[in-house]
């Protein structure tokens, strides 16, 4: 079953029965067997030309999770007034493996046009919240990293491991990380890692246009933002729903 959720993604939002076998790599009588599971517990759901998408029951399960209960809702009243102040594409991510996930983003009618999607992946070095995360990592963690082959999207990704290192140094030194054209010809981003107890757990950061306006200048409002949302995940302490279960027991007449 996990195989067949796997087969799809977001270029593969609609898939075959033919389809989930091969990308699943099962059998068919064993893929028709479990999608119809799948289909009664509503995980999968089958449209009307026989093509199969994700069900609700994986939405309601999704939204269990503590990146959406806690992160997502602790940050997004300071994603809402960096967007406030910038007007501009307001991005939150976490660090996955060697890609940053994005866990919300907020945008405007004239923000600039980006690649990023809530639930995507992207690599951590061309990306603003990606370079905040991987600067923070251990010496460790960073030179495994640099070690790997890495991807360029533009000519103006940074690859080569002693600029990227000098960058990462930079991003440290300054608090927030820049990127130019890095991940998306046309487009540069600040962003500043969310930190509890001085770890990196998740990067706030804007995409704006490039040649809008000078970088650094949006450093302050970034900044500001990753630390309100730091601190108030460190307020919450472990609670998995800050600000919504305290208040139905207050509300409750028992």
């Amino acid at each position: 079953m996990l195989a067949i959720l796997d087969a799809f993604d977001f270029e593969h939002s609609r898939l075959t029965l033919s389809d989930l076998a091969r990308r699943a790599e099962l059998s068919l009588p064993t893929t028709h067997r479990l999608v119809g599971e799948l289909t009664r517990w509503r995980g999968l759901e089958r449209e009307d030309d026989g093509t199969y998408r994700v069900g609700l029951r994986l939405l309601e399960l999704g939204l269990l999770s503590g990146l959406h209960t806690r992160l997502r809702d602790v940050a997004m009243p300071f994603m809402q007034e960096l967007y406030e102040a910038t007007r501009e594409n307001v991005h939150l991510a976490v660090r996955d493996s060697d890609k940053a996930l994005y866990v919300e983003k907020l945008t405007g009618h004239r923000s600039v046009p980006i690649i990023s999607r809530t639930g995507g992946r992207l690599p951590l070095h061309t990306t603003g919240v990606g370079k905040a995360l991987l600067a923070w990592a251990s010496p460790t963690d960073i030179d495994d990293h640099l070690s790997r082959p890495l991807s360029r999207p533009t000519r103006y990704s940074i690859r080569e491991p002693g600029r990227l290192r000098r960058d990462l140094r930079r991003t440290r030194r300054r608090g927030f990380a820049t990127t130019r054209e890095e991940m998306t010809l046309g487009s540069c981003s600040v962003a500043s890692p969310v930190r509890v107890d001085d770890e990196p757990v998740a990067a706030v950061g804007v995409v704006v246009r490039s040649g809008l306006l000078e970088l650094d200048r949006l450093a302050p409002p970034v900044l500001a933002a990753a630390r309100g949302i730091g601190a108030r995940l460190a307020e919450v302490g472990d609670d998995p729903y800050p600000g919504y279960v305290h208040d139905l027991a207050l509300r409750s007449p028992r």
